[in-house]
């Protein structure tokens, strides 16, 4: 099966750098029934930032409101998904590389033969990434 590359949007918040505070956040996802396509979080100093990519951006916005969670976003992302193989990630990123495109953050996972990939680009360079990667085609 052929990778599949979606531009997706998502949204980040800042919590305390403690214990739970991540799992909290999801707890209340998970209880209004907020599907995520995918999650990353990560410390900052005393912070840390918590990455969401919903599957229904309204309503994790409408949730997050609610919540009085200070939202930032939305901002554009990639999700990337295909067979596992060897260098998989490695020949996005070259790719990405010999465009001359800025890649902010990449986080890669593979399950059951399969993998998936967040690839954050530089905001100036999400519609050259998009074309590049064949988005929308």
């Amino acid at each position: 099966m052929a990778e599949t590359v979606r531009q997706i949007d998502y949204f980040y918040i800042e919590v305390s750098n403690k214990v739970g505070e991540g799992a909290k956040i999801l707890q209340t996802l998970k209880d209004a029934g907020v599907n995520l396509l995918a999650f990353s979080g990560f410390p900052s100093g005393r912070r840390a930032q918590l990455d969401f990519f919903p599957a229904d951006p309204s309503v994790f916005r409408q949730l997050a409101k609610t919540h009085r969670w200070k939202l930032v976003g939305p901002k554009r992302g990639f999700l990337v998904q295909g067979d596992d193989r060897v260098g998989a990630v490695a020949d996005l990123l070259a790719k990405l590389a010999d465009a001359k495109i800025s890649v902010i953050a990449i986080d890669a996972v593979s399950v059951d033969n399969r993998y998936g990939a967040l690839c954050w680009v530089s905001p100036r360079d999400v519609k050259k990434a998009a074309t590049l990667l064949g988005v929308g085609q």
